[in-house]
């Protein structure tokens, strides 16, 4: 079980990331210079860097690979989702290094929905580029047991995020008429026309690009967040937009301030909703179906992948083990959502999203243990906004926003797990919470 990565000034990881993008092309071409610094407490042997983009064989092609004395890396290994190099000398706690990474990357179609794997976001299609898990990177790493790296499932998510800092510089080849690249962070283009980004204190970098894309932006308070729609879906973009606005007008109070001074929200050209750090995806059919009412899927999903810069970016977690600590929290954001900005449609929320499915099994299961999407997303989301609500509603108002606040701050930019919630939870109730606990959870063990 993970323990909590305190991430302390100086030991988060620095990328710094040269891109080269061809977008009719579907290619780029990348310099990653990463420099990092063990935090202890013993010693790197090797540095495995998990490698999304590698799920698609021949996706990412790596030309070299070296350490901080510039001399290539022998001896390193590509298998699936994980690129191990060998340590000619271990890297001892408190030591620093850095790694050199130099690839291509060739951008796969995304392929049309499916009913047997989730929705692909990385790749292109007709109308955008997304670049979301495109880098390697250095994964959380447990002591006495290594490098963090789980397999992909056909649905839910699998990694789990340390919190770092990334410079991109994006250098655009060729470029269609009109290219627009929504990313997580503002962007300053130098006199040469190249992009340069700045994303501090993150769990990733994700972009799209778009000759297509229509922009707003709208305040919420300090945050500015920018919109990135289709011409033909721009009125729901809109609502879209004004949502998001709320949701972070909304959480900062209830939860804590959001971490960045920028939130992009862009619309994906593929049937699902995801959460990035700083930028999040809805699916082109939630704007489709938009009827002119916050009673549908694109407000709902808005202000859900909202509550992921809380629950996710912030407070991080194990999402293949312990999916429940950022979604059953995102999910019941929605209701608090409601429950604020449309009082009246708090019962339409329950029953629409929740009631609806019956759902039921226990919230504290892994990805790999559900038989299909359907009963993880219900037991995992669904019923696990039914435990947040019964928390709540069984150590009152006070304390339940208390520890909420508390467990953001606690936990900010760190690995939250099960025993953390349940420790810092103690702090703020002395209510006897075995039989809730017995009712949602696999073992009545917190």
């Amino acid at each position: 079980m993970l323990t909590p990565s305190p991430n302390p000034v100086g030991e988060k990881s620095q990328y710094l990331l040269d891109v080269t993008f061809d977008y009719l092309a579907h290619h780029l071409s990348v310099i990653e210079v990463v420099e990092l610094t063990n935090p202890g407490p013993e010693a790197y042997t090797d540095l495995a860097f998990q490698v999304e983009p590698n799920d698609h064989p021949g996706d990412i092609t790596f030309k070299s690979i070296s350490l901080a004395d510039g001399k290539g890396v022998s001896g390193y290994t590509l298998d699936k989702n994980r690129l191990n190099i060998p340590l000619p000398v271990p890297l001892a706690p408190g030591q620093s290094s850095t790694v050199n990474l130099v690839y291509d990357l060739y951008l796969p179609a995304i392929p049309p929905p499916s009913d047997s794997v989730r929705p692909t976001i990385f790749g292109y299609t007709a109308n955008q580029t997304n670049l979301v898990d495109w880098f390697p990177y250095l994964p959380v790493y447990q002591p006495g047991q290594g490098w963090l790296i789980h397999s992909p499932w056909f649905y839910g998510e699998h990694q789990v995020y340390p919190t770092a800092d990334f410079e991109v510089n994006l250098t655009l080849a060729n470029p269609p008429g009109g290219l627009v690249i929504a990313a997580a962070a503002p962007v300053r283009v130098d006199p040469a026309g190249i992009q340069h980004f700045q994303l501090r204190d993150a769990r990733t970098f994700a972009w799209s690009a778009s000759p297509f894309y229509k922009v707003s932006s709208q305040k919420a308070g300090v945050v500015e967040v920018t919109s990135y729609t289709f011409p033909i879906d721009q009125r729901a973009g809109q609502v879209a937009l004004q949502n998001t606005v709320d949701a972070v007008t909304l959480y900062s109070n209830l939860f804590g301030p959001y971490q960045h001074t920028h939130l992009t929200v862009v619309e994906g050209d593929f049937l699902d909703g995801m959460e990035y750090d700083g930028l999040f995806f809805l699916s082109k059919g939630f704007y489709n179906l938009y009827e002119g009412t916050p009673k549908g899927y694109l407000t709902v999903i808005a202000v859900h992948e909202t509550a992921h810069q809380w629950f996710f970016a912030q407070v991080g977690n194990d999402q293949a083990l312990e999916p429940w600590l950022d979604e059953a929290f995102a999910t019941y954001s929605e209701k608090l959502f409601y429950e604020h900005t449309y009082p009246d449609l708090v019962k339409w929320w329950w029953d629409f999203r929740v009631n609806y499915y019956s759902p039921t099994s226990w919230i504290n299961q892994s990805i790999y243990d559900f038989k299909g999407f359907e009963p993880y997303r219900n037991a995992v989301y669904l019923h696990g906004a039914q435990f947040i609500d019964a928390l709540r509603g069984q150590i009152g108002d006070e304390a339940f926003f208390a520890f909420i606040k508390d467990y953001v701050s606690k936990y900010q930019y760190r690995i939250a797990t099960r025993q953390d919630f349940f420790h810092l939870l103690t702090s703020h109730t002395q209510q006897n919470l075995s039989g809730l606990i017995g009712t949602y959870f696999v073992t009545t063990q917190p």
